[in-house]
């Protein structure tokens, strides 16, 4: 369990929270992967299933913060910070966006993670793309796969060594690495949403239903390197960037914000009987003895 002192995690995530995410990631693993292992009459369309993943989403994100709440490892102020990074987080992503891949909100999401926990960074990197979604007008079949993608890359970023093992240099070091290739791993995740629906681009690079996962897999790697790699390595070259150039002002702020907000504080009372303190002397309202 998490102490009141600990820096870079304050909220835990206990067993239920920690059942709601598996059953998320599993959830999340089948709807991204079930059109590799289907036939070819199943006429497979993620533009089919992604309202119902959408609606499997929001209720389990939904039980991920009540099982944490529950688990006590989220409290109020939890929550309230959880509602400013998103916002944050929204609001930047409209700046990039669009432009050869240049999203600034990753590398928030990979301090938030870092610093706030596995948990706390799956929620918000999915609550993040979700407003972010509202905010440009960018909701359609592929947004439930972006949050779970988002979700994934801030909850990885909660799982690297502790703060309490690799301080300074080192650990901006290590989230601008993990930032680089998470960024990638975004992408070819969110790759495999798309390729699916695209039909006659080459033997070599589409996909085949019914087709042996082997193969798929390897025109798939090749439809990566030919379409999205630039884009792929903009996002990840701009996370290392700001993660350098920014990241140790924003650790700062945000391991100083959760000390302030005391998530862990413990709340203790008198003991039984103690009684009130003892009145001023008889005086008037300034204390002033007669």
């Amino acid at each position: 369990m998490s102490r009141p002192g600990r820096p870079g995690r304050p909220v835990r995530v206990g067993p239920r929270a920690a059942a709601a995410l598996v059953l998320v990631t599993l959830i999340g693993i089948a709807a991204f992967g079930w059109p590799l292992l289907a036939d070819r009459q199943s006429g497979l369309a993620h533009s089919q299933d992604a309202p119902w993943l959408f609606a499997a989403l929001l209720p389990l994100l939904v039980a991920v913060v009540v099982a944490t709440i529950a688990d006590q490892g989220m409290d109020a102020k939890a929550v309230a910070m959880l509602g400013v990074l998103a916002a944050v987080g929204a609001a930047l992503r409209p700046l990039g966006a669009g432009t050869a891949g240049l999203e600034p909100m990753f590398f928030l999401m990979v301090l938030s993670g870092r610093v706030l926990g596995p948990g706390f960074g799956f929620v918000l990197g999915s609550v993040t793309m979700f407003a972010s979604a509202l905010l440009t007008g960018g909701v359609g079949p592929w947004m439930p796969f972006q949050m779970l993608a988002l979700g994934w890359f801030s909850l990885g970023a909660g799982l690297l060594p502790g703060p309490e093992r690799i301080r300074g240099r080192a650990e901006l070091a290590m989230l601008a690495a993990y930032g680089f290739l998470g960024s990638f791993a975004y992408g070819t995740v969110m790759n495999l949403q798309g390729w699916v629906l695209l039909q006659g681009m080459g033997q070599g690079i589409s996909f085949h239903p019914g087709d042996p996962v082997a193969q798929n897999l390897a025109r798939f790697l090749a439809y990566c390197l030919a379409t999205s790699l630039g884009w792929d390595l903009g996002r990840a070259a701009l996370t290392v960037v700001l993660t350098l150039s920014l990241g140790a002002t924003l650790l700062k702020a945000l391991r100083r914000a959760t000390r302030r907000a005391a998530f862990y504080a413990p709340v203790s009372f008198g003991p039984q009987g103690t009684s009130a303190p003892d009145p001023l002397p008889e005086g008037d309202t300034a204390g002033h003895v007669r």
